[in-house]
């Protein structure tokens, strides 16, 4: 999420060795104004923020010690502001959310994000399609919806936006729908006939909060945006999108401190489970490099089979993992979003969440082929991996459109990572341990 500025904070950080050097205090300030300012940090925001540190620090003692605790001190600071954090539900159901924005935001995608968000902890989510404008912005929602089986009103019939929204209120309150997202029109830029539409929705449904979606990749822009829509119409909270396509993120620091507004979600990747609420302390915690157990354990909440879960374990252990036991856990993953996301929520595995891009594990070439030989096999050997002899082998590889070599190197892979998996299950646990040390080993001194 924080590329530029967690790695630069590691170094930072080595520059004050010894304690009660101002010179290097100094040192390191500069170097953090300099690195706040290139990841598009506001300027104001950055000024305030090099000011509580150097304050702090000497308060406490100049030292390295002390200037992380300031510096974490302070970004918290920065970004904690009145208001709620993540999705907070009515007192009493329906909540209702009206969703606004900008043409070409993604506030369409990210209303089916959030539903599916929603979904996914047990929530009976209803998406309203009000953009009358926009061609294909119903059609779009539609097969969003019916990608991640939410429900749908739209009404083709209706010109109307605040009567689609209405109706659709009416409709999720008689139903007893626990969530109302509803979907407004955009334009390139905010106008008279934008505001006047949005206000006249806002009226007629009463929602419990007004989210702005705001395009990370527009930069200063996305702040001055979503300061207008919240003059003029009034909003809640901010949800941020296309944040895996900056590795920046000084925007998403600059919102809150600048409108006094909280950031409420961010979207982190292309694929529908790639939202994720923005929580200031867990942030704070990401940026540091100490990572977001926290958040790893809740966004894996309620997508995993307890059952599968202990069943594969005891496979593994007795060495008898196979290859629907794969697939299993596969679609699993598949629900939690990107390999890129969650890897940078375990501490010390920043570095290698970086790395990875904008890499998609899912659909890469490997994976691809993995999946293809899988399905060139009998239930009997996926289930049973040692009956897999060299007739069979050449039948799959055929099957498969891979070559016997390509087979091999596969089935041997699959062979090599059961095997590592049934050590690393053993009571001593000796491999998990050596792999945390490792990981603690490149975290950031707390």
């Amino acid at each position: 999420m924080f590329g530029i500025i967690t790695d630069s904070i590691k170094n930072i950080s080595n520059k004050i060795r010894f304690k009660d050097d101002i010179s290097a205090l100094n040192k390191a300030t500069q170097s953090l104004k300099k690195t706040m300012l290139k990841s598009d940090l506001h300027h104001k925001t950055t000024k305030e923020l090099i000011s509580k540190v150097e304050l702090d620090t000497k308060k406490h003692g100049i030292g390295q010690k002390n200037f992380m605790s300031a510096l974490q001190k302070s970004l918290l600071q920065i970004l904690q502001t009145q208001g709620n954090q993540g999705f907070v539900h009515a007192k009493t159901p329906l909540t209702t959310i009206l969703m606004t924005g900008l043409q070409g935001s993604g506030k369409t995608t990210t209303t089916a994000k959030l539903a599916l968000y929603l979904k996914n902890r047990n929530k009976k989510v209803l998406i309203s399609a009000c953009d009358t404008q926009r061609a294909a912005a119903v059609e779009q929602l539609r097969q969003l919806c019916a990608d991640i089986d939410v429900d749908l009103y739209s009404d083709e019939n209706e010109k109307n936006p605040k009567t689609i929204a209405k109706d659709a209120k009416q409709k999720a309150q008689k139903e007893l729908y626990d969530v109302l997202l509803v979907d407004t029109a955009g334009r390139l830029a905010i106008d008279d006939k934008l505001m006047g539409e949005l206000k006249s929705i806002k009226k007629a449904i009463q929602p419990d909060e007004t989210f702005y979606i705001a395009d990370m990749l527009t930069g200063h822009d996305a702040t001055r945006t979503a300061k207008s829509f919240h003059e003029l119409i009034g909003i809640q909270g901010v949800v941020l999108t296309k944040f895996d396509g900056d590795t920046k993120g000084g925007v998403a620091l600059s919102i809150a401190h600048q409108i006094g507004l909280p950031l409420r979600f961010v979207g982190t990747g292309e694929h529908m489970p790639d939202i994720e609420p923005f929580i200031p302390q867990r942030i704070v915690s990401r940026i540091m490099g100490q990572g977001d157990m926290e958040g790893l354990a809740e966004k894996t909440s309620g997508l995993i089979d307890d059952k599968k879960l202990k069943l594969v374990k005891s496979k593994i252990k007795k060495g008898e993992f196979n290859f629907d036991d794969f697939l299993d856990q596969m679609n699993m993953l598949k629900k939690m979003g990107s390999m890129k996301s969650m890897l940078g929520m375990i501490p010390g595995m920043g570095n290698m969440a970086s790395q990875l891009g904008s890499m998609d594990i899912e659909n890469s070439s490997q994976m691809k082929n993995i999946k293809a030989l899988i399905s060139s096999m009998t239930k009997k050997e996926r289930q049973e991996p040692s009956v897999l002899n060299p007739s069979r082998k050449m039948r799959i590889s055929n099957g498969a459109g891979l070559s016997i070599q390509q087979t091999n190197r596969i089935l041997k892979q699959f062979k090599n990572a059961s095997k590592m998996a049934k050590k690393m299950s053993g009571k001593n646990g000796k491999a998990m341990k050596d792999m945390m040390n490792n990981m603690e080993g490149n975290q950031i001194p707390r």
